[in-house]
């Protein structure tokens, strides 16, 4: 980090990994630990209203509003976890 440059807040892997459990389960023989960064939300048995609810929870545990729009056509956890940081980035940089 650069001199005058503000640490921004970050969302984790381990983050969404919380919030899918604590939203919608996991089903039984996925291994969230294991396939989160590389398999598909459809191949992890998640649908699109499980990734909205896990996108908007990650807004509110981080005071942001994210429009519902923009988790419409995520296809994995790493394009989710890219949305709800820039949406935090956003909101850095307007403050």
């Amino acid at each position: 980090m650069t001199e005058g440059e503000e640490m921004t807040r970050r969302v984790t892997m381990d983050d969404l990994r919380r919030a899918l459990e604590e939203g919608s389960g996991v089903d039984e023989g996925v291994n969230l630990d294991r396939d989160l960064k590389t398999r598909a939300f459809s191949d992890l048995g998640y649908d699109s209203l499980a990734v909205l609810e896990t996108g908007l929870r990650l807004g509110r545990e981080n005071d942001i509003e994210i429009d519902d729009s923009v988790f419409t056509d995520l296809e994995t956890p790493q394009q989710l976890l890219d949305a709800v940081n820039h949406a935090l980035e956003r909101q850095a940089a307007a403050s």
